[in-house]
C-alpha cells in the first residue's frame, strides 16, 4: 500500500484514478491544479505522483521543473495528457518524469506504470538506508523480500532492485571504471523493466535509438538477458 497523489483538473479523471487506485489498497489524494498539488506534496510526501500536463494554472512539466529545481522531486512522477506532443513527453522524462500516459489511460497500462514507479520508489529508499562498514561502504539492499540490509565483507555496493538482481558497484576502482558500472546497471535495469523493447527504454532514458545501441555495446550491455517480450 503507498500514497499517491493525483492532479487533474478533470474532476472525472481524478474521481477514475481514485476508485482505481483505492481499490488497489493504495491511499490516494487528490489535487485539481499545481497549488494544491503542492500543498498535498509538502503534507502527504506522497511516495508517487500522477501529474496532469495541461492545468489552467501551472501546467504540469512546469510544476515538475519547479520541484525539480528545488530538489522536491523525491518520488516517481508519472505524467498524464491526451493532447501532449512527443517533445512534450521527452522534456518531461528528461527534467526527471519517470514515466508519461497518454489519455485516454488503459487500466493495464496504469497499474503497470504505478507499480513499476513504486518499485523504483521502494529501491530508492532501500538504497538511501545503506550505512557504511568500519572500512568500506558495503551493503545489500533487496526490494523483493524481508532480507533487509546485509553487511558486506567488501568494498561494494550490491543493489538488489527490481527485475535485474545483484547489481554491483565497486567503489575501490577509478572513476570512469565505476561510472561505466552504474551505467551498464542503469540500463539493464531499464531494459528489463521494459522487457526488452529498446523503443521504450530509449524514450525513458532520453536517448535516441541509434545512440542507445551504441552505448549498450561499448558498455557490453548482454541484450538476451532478462528479455521477455519485447515490444
Amino acid at each position: 500500500m503507498a500514497n499517491i497523489l493525483v492532479v487533474d483538473d478533470e474532476l472525472g479523471i481524478r474521481d477514475l484514478l481514485f476508485e482505481i487506485l483505492n481499490d488497489e489498497g493504495h491511499n490516494v489524494e487528490l489535487a485539481e491544479n499545481a497549488a494544491e498539488a503542492r500543498a498535498a506534496r509538502q503534507r502527504a510526501r506522497p511516495d508517487l505522483v500522477l501529474l496532469d500536463i495541461w492545468m489552467p494554472d501551472t501546467d504540469g512539466v512546469t510544476l515538475l521543473k519547479e520541484w525539480s529545481t528545488a530538489g522536491l522531486l523525491s518520488m516517481p512522477v508519472i505524467m498524464m495528457s491526451g493532447h501532449a506532443t512527443i517533445d512534450t513527453a521527452v522534456d518531461a522524462t528528461r527534467i526527471g518524469a519517470f514515466a508519461f500516459l497518454e489519455k485516454p489511460i488503459t487500466l493495464q497500462k496504469l497499474l503497470k506504470a504505478v507499480e513499476q514507479g513504486l518499485a523504483r520508489e521502494s529501491a530508492r529508499r532501500a538504497a538511501a538506508s545503506v550505512v557504511p562498514t568500519t572500512s568500506h561502504f558495503a551493503a545489500t539492499v533487496t526490494t523483493t523480500g524481508d532480507h533487509g540490509l546485509l553487511p558486506l565483507p567488501t568494498a561494494a555496493l550490491v543493489v538488489e532492485a527490481g527485475p535485474r538482481a545483484n547489481q554491483t558497484f565497486d567503489l575501490d576502482r577509478p572513476l570512469r571504471d565505476a561510472r561505466d558500472g552504474f551505467e551498464k546497471a542503469y540500463f539493464e535495469f531499464h531494459l528489463a523493466m521494459e522487457n526488452g523493447s529498446m523503443t521504450r527504454v530509449a524514450e525513458k532514458t532520453g536517448l535516441e535509438r541509434t545512440h542507445l545501441y551504441r552505448k549498450l555495446k561499448q558498455l557490453g550491455v548482454d541484450l538476451s538477458r532478462g528479455r521477455r517480450s519485447a515490444v
